[in-house]
């Protein structure tokens, strides 16, 4: 089955993403949380992450989350506004003061370096996006009356609170009855939820889902499938066994339309080996790979990816067009620090087309 998108001149969004973002602290190169007294601060959120890049490369996205009006919510606000993106769908609360109702999620985020590998710390206890609540959101006028051509969560949103997963299945239904594309990335977090929390919920909200987005350790603690072959600290990640397991992931689940992951091999702190696959319409795509590809940050370079190859869907490409475009973006996103891309869609056509890292004078 192939992918049906509603023509853009029926719909105000191109993308609509619903999650948290949070403000990330890090400390500057690849000092520790404890010893620093200095932290950079970035936005940034795995759904925000790809609805952000989408805004910046031309597209009319959306985002939908839960905000306190205080400082810190303006802070993320102002990031978000700097790329485009729609946000007149954001629930925003009062700030009580103390931030005891609600709050802003923090996490601070070290880089890593040779055998010392990134490590994040969550803040992000009752914030305001976990208190989101079914009926809180007009789901059904935002699909029907504003229009939506595809329609982007995932794991982590779904992992916050009861609540939130109560809302991630009311909006994905609203969407798939709208008959909006809705993509899901798996995104496993074990300090939100266990593996088999993540599998209660998760097969309750798979039949609303056209893309799966995900990498080798999200199928096997949110679906429960393995990767034959797969090492224990999946150093090595064999690309038959993979493939083999997305075809029993779409033979389970036959709604689901396309499927999307990266293949990281972690060889140092800064240096992986980085690639793609995407299952389409019957067919495995596998894209370039990316051997010792040096990292400044690896945050956010599966959200690089989803969000590279849904570009390509918006923009009518094939599907070996959509997966290149997808792994060569969360390979150039992983160059930067922060979460969120801060490259442009020619840097991007660049590296797909085999270009160089040459300097350009």
């Amino acid at each position: 089955m192939t992918l049906s998108l509603k023509p853009p001149s029926q719909t105000e969004f191109d993308l609509l993403a619903l999650g948290e973002c949070m403000i990330r602290l890090s400390p500057p190169g690849h000092q520790r949380i404890e010893l620093t007294n200095v932290f950079e601060a970035y936005a940034g959120g795995g759904e925000y992450n790809v609805a952000y890049a989408l805004a910046r490369y031309g597209l009319r996205t959306g985002w939908v989350s839960r905000l306190v009006d205080n400082p810190l919510g303006a802070f993320i606000r102002n990031h978000a506004r700097a790329s485009g993106m729609d946000l007149s769908e954001v629930v925003w609360v009062p700030y009580d003061g103390s931030g005891r109702a609600d709050r802003i999620g923090l996490n601070f985020t070290e880089v890593g370096i040779g055998v010392r590998p990134s490590v994040t710390l969550y803040d992000r206890g009752h914030t305001a996006i976990a208190h989101l609540k079914r009926g809180e959101v007009d789901w059904k006028r935002i699909f029907e009356k504003r229009g939506v051509r595809w329609f982007h969560t995932g794991g982590i949103f779904a992992a916050l609170s009861d609540s939130c997963a109560e809302v991630a299945l009311e909006s994905m239904k609203a969407a798939h009855e709208s008959g909006t594309i809705v993509s899901y990335d798996l995104n496993f977090r074990s300090k939100l939820w266990s593996s088999k929390k993540a599998i209660e919920v998760t097969k309750n909200l798979v039949p609303y889902i056209d893309v799966l987005i995900g990498n080798e350790e999200d199928f096997q603690k949110v679906l429960g499938f393995e990767v034959e072959g797969a090492d224990e600290h999946l150093k090595k990640l064999p690309v038959e066994g993979y493939k083999k397991m997305v075809e029993k992931v779409v033979k389970a689940h036959p709604n689901i339309k396309a499927v999307g992951t990266t293949l990281r091999e972690v060889v140092s702190g800064l240096v992986n080996n980085w690639s793609a696959l995407m299952y389409y319409d019957g067919t495995m795509y596998e894209s370039r790979k990316y051997e010792g590809l040096e990292i400044e940050d690896r945050v956010g370079g599966g959200d690089g990816f989803c969000s590279g190859f849904i570009y390509g869907f918006l923009h009518g490409k094939n599907p070996q067009e959509c997966v290149e475009i997808g792994a060569a973006h969360g390979a150039l996103l992983q160059s930067t620090r922060g979460d969120t891309s801060m490259v442009t869609m020619d840097e991007v056509m660049h590296v797909v087309a085999g270009g160089s890292a040459r300097i350009k004078r």
